[in-house]
């Protein structure tokens, strides 16, 4: 029954990458891409592959993210007759050069991102012989591309911001002192409530409500576009602060005022047909299918021992093993130096995976030393242990790593990186096997796992709340990590049944874990 079962399970997974990628690969056609370097900045242009290109649009990515999490709206915008532009920030993706500054000084940082930001759009505005062009910027870049719109009036003709409400926007969008020229904003509505009335707010002033019956509404342009006055705030459902990167409504809502500010149309928001791309869903069933294909494939590891090895806890016994780290990891960290290394944030999380592991590390040592008939553990050959969690972490590598590279944000580290990754993967080592061997055993309860990794999110948490301003941004982590937990807690299962030893999932999940962390976040020198 068992080679039956995971026979099917591989024709499914199969099917389901292949399916993904046919889906994928269809966004692509009509659009041809081209890699530049602009003034040492990685970029990547977008245009029809037939028919003049229209009106150049520059994309700018969040903190923390890359170029590749533009890519689908890129892709909209080129299917549609743009020209669009993304490409990295300092400190991200692969742009090899760090932000040489401090990150938490937002006069310096501006200017040095705006600097940056005037390179890409001088070249845009070259390649759109001169003409006005249009900025969309994520997050943390919402209120960079205001910013710059605001300063140069004739050269942006549109603004979008996405997920973030920038500051200072007000009076009435005359391109002056209260501009920029026609601003959208598009949010998720999974984003927090506060942010969202923020959105509502600030597309008021274009046109102010003239009675107590005309509310201000999301989905509503106010203002005039042709004359470079118009405001929006769209709210995408069922989204979150990333999500809304993905989500046709974006793309539709994007293309459609784009359309509106440069007269491509007579649209304001409302109306005209938009070729969208949706990647999302395809992502995600390729991601799907390549966790299901380890599922078969775990099957033909080698038997590492004749009993399954693990600490083999009961609840009670986990209560006080699993807790103890989750409780003293976070003060002990608040009053130790954190702050080591140029990866933003790199530092404290790489402190925290590993102080977590060497508490649940003495834990065991000391139930074990507790337990009146220790449970004998065979010996296991060292390079057998090696070989199947190398094994582990190539399938990993080449199921995660490269398609989320490829489709959703860069993780393949430049040069600079590499000793920050080393660094993380110290910490997440430690934490991965010790974890693993906590929560596994014969006996042991299948919900052991997934109430650790839910004990270190709260630990982490905690942990931010401790220090708010220093560790504000790790939040912005939760749903990787979560999303991280849930594929190694799969992958990991599955190696177990087979291998009957947590070890080699343990040492492979530990690796994954601090490679990916340490790309996400941006290298910063202040």
């Amino acid at each position: 029954m068992e080679p039956r079962l995971n026979g099917v399970m591989a024709v499914i997974a199969v099917l389901a990458i292949a399916f993904a990628l046919t889906r994928l690969s269809a966004d692509w056609i009509g659009v041809e891409s081209e890699a530049l370097v602009i003034d040492d900045t990685p970029a990547t242009l977008y245009r029809p592959s037939e028919g003049r290109a229209g009106p150049p649009v520059v994309l700018a990515h969040g903190f923390g993210g890359s170029q590749q999490m533009m890519r689908s709206l890129a892709l909209t915008l080129a299917r549609n007759g743009y020209t669009a532009i993304t490409y990295d920030f300092p400190g991200h993706g692969r742009h090899p050069a760090v932000f040489g500054g401090d990150i938490r000084d937002a006069d310096m940082s501006g200017r040095v991102l705006l600097d940056q930001l005037d390179q890409i759009a001088a070249r845009a505005s070259r390649m759109g012989e001169g003409g006005p062009i249009a900025l969309v910027g994520h997050a943390m870049a919402a209120d960079l591309v205001t910013r710059y719109a605001r300063a140069h009036p004739g050269r942006v003709a549109a603004t979008v911001a996405l997920s973030t409400v920038p500051a200072g926007v007000d009076g009435n969008g005359d391109g002056k002192a209260g501009g920029p020229r026609n601003l959208l904003i598009v949010m998720g509505a999974w984003e927090e409530e506060r942010v969202l009335a923020e959105a509502l707010r600030a597309v008021s002033p274009a046109v102010p409500p003239t009675g107590p019956g005309d509310m201000l509404m999301t989905g509503r342009t106010y203002g005039d576009v042709a004359a470079g006055t118009g405001r929006r705030a769209a709210v995408v459902d069922g989204v979150e602060h990333v999500g809304v990167l993905f989500a046709r409504a974006t793309m539709e809502e994007v293309a459609r005022w784009l359309d509106a500010a440069f007269a491509r149309t007579d649209a304001t928001g409302d109306d005209g047909q938009v070729e969208t791309v949706r990647r999302g869903p395809w992502i995600a069933l390729l991601l799907a299918g390549l966790v299901l294909l380890a599922r078969p494939l775990a099957s033909r590891l080698p038997a590492l021992g004749g009993e399954r090895l693990g600490a083999n806890l009961s609840w009670r016994q986990f209560a006080g093993a699993g807790l103890v780290p989750a409780v003293a990891t976070p003060p002990l960290l608040a009053v130790l130096p954190t702050d080591f290394m140029t990866l933003r944030l790199g530092d404290y999380l790489a402190l925290h995976f590993l102080v977590y592991g060497l508490f649940i590390a003495g834990a065991l040592y000391w139930l074990r030393r507790r337990r009146a008939e220790p449970r004998p553990v065979r010996p296991i050959p060292s390079l057998q242990l090696l070989a199947v969690a190398l094994a582990v972490l190539l399938y990993l590598f080449l199921a995660v790593v490269l398609p989320v590279d490829r489709l959703v944000t860069n993780l393949l580290p430049g040069e600079a990186r590499v000793p920050l990754i080393l660094a993380l993967v110290t910490g997440t080592l430690v934490h991965g096997a010790a974890d693993e061997w906590l929560t596994r055993g014969g006996d042991a309860p299948r919900g052991l796992y997934w109430f650790s990794k839910l004990l270190f999110l709260v630990s982490l948490a905690v942990a931010i709340a401790l220090a708010p301003g220093e560790r504000a941004q790790l939040a912005v982590l939760f749903p990787a990590l979560l999303a991280l937990f849930m594929l190694l807690g799969l992958v990991s299962r599955w190696c177990y049944l087979r291998t009957h030893h947590p070890i080699p999932a343990g040492l492979a999940g530990g690796v994954l874990s601090g490679w990916v962390l340490g790309t996400l976040f941006p290298i910063i020198t202040g």
